[in-house]
């Protein structure tokens, strides 16, 4: 689904990440972890075609080279980022916003009464009161109630990769667990691509066969199963960055 091959990322003349290589099948759930401020969410929204970000190398999305393809471009093949404070949108309601995306997505008029139907179902699911569907976008919403619509949005176009930076951020314990279920489940209905930048592993939990990667001074330092994030949490960022530093350099000896 998603191949990243010897990706450099810059903003203006900094090198944020160099000659990066990952894969993410369809059906998988990947895990970016890093301290703060390493680089994370860039990553997110290099993939997602912010022109902010320089990138050397490529990006390979269902077989296709979207290196150079703007966010547009790269949305209608079904890349979805819900970032970690999701923007308010004043003059645009959410049911209006929708049924103009969904139309132009699948090239046709959408028949409004199946069409409301299927909103007022998932927000039933999601516990968001349906009178958000014809408010402004995230106009005067809190923090878990803009993560809700962003997941409304989601169930409603159906994304094939979606990318979630910090989701989890500003969640009580109940909305947690409502996202967390509502995740789970879209992965098991339609099997897309998951990319979680969390520092949670409250988030984690819901995903126990996913795939973790540790970012750390430029690189990518370390992947592998759920055991790496747990490890990191115990130990923090700094002690698990040395220890596979140190032992790095030692192969590299």
């Amino acid at each position: 689904m998603l191949e990243v091959k010897d990706l450099s990322l810059y903003i203006d003349d900094l090198l944020l990440f160099n000659n990066i290589n990952l894969q993410v099948k369809s059906g998988e759930v990947h895990v970016f972890m890093g301290k703060n401020g390493v680089g994370k969410s860039s990553i997110a929204k290099a993939l997602i075609g912010d022109n902010n970000y320089k990138v050397k190398g490529q990006i390979i999305y269902n077989k296709e080279d979207i290196t150079n393809l703007n966010i547009y471009e790269r949305s209608k093949r079904g890349i979805y980022l819900i970032n970690q404070n999701p923007m308010a949108i004043e003059g645009v309601t959410n049911a209006e916003m929708l049924r103009v995306a969904l139309s132009e997505k699948l090239q046709k008029n959408i028949d409004i009464f199946s069409f409301s139907k299927e909103l007022n179902q998932i927000c039933e699911a999601l516990e968001l009161n349906p009178s958000f569907l014809h408010r402004d976008i995230n106009v005067g919403c809190s923090g878990g109630e803009r993560k809700k619509i962003e997941l409304l949005h989601m169930w409603v176009l159906k994304p094939s990769l979606i990318i979630l930076d910090e989701i989890d951020s500003g969640l009580d314990v109940d909305a947690l667990k409502i996202v967390g279920k509502s995740l789970k489940k879209y992965l098991e209905e339609y099997k897309p691509g998951v990319i979680i930048i969390t520092h949670s592993k409250s988030l984690i939990d819901f995903f126990p066969n996913c795939y973790v990667h540790l970012f750390s001074d430029h690189e990518l330092l370390k992947s592998g199963d759920k055991s790496l994030a747990l490890e990191i949490l115990n130990k923090g960022f700094k002690e698990i960055s040395n220890t596979f530093v140190i032992s790095k350099n030692d192969k590299n000896e």
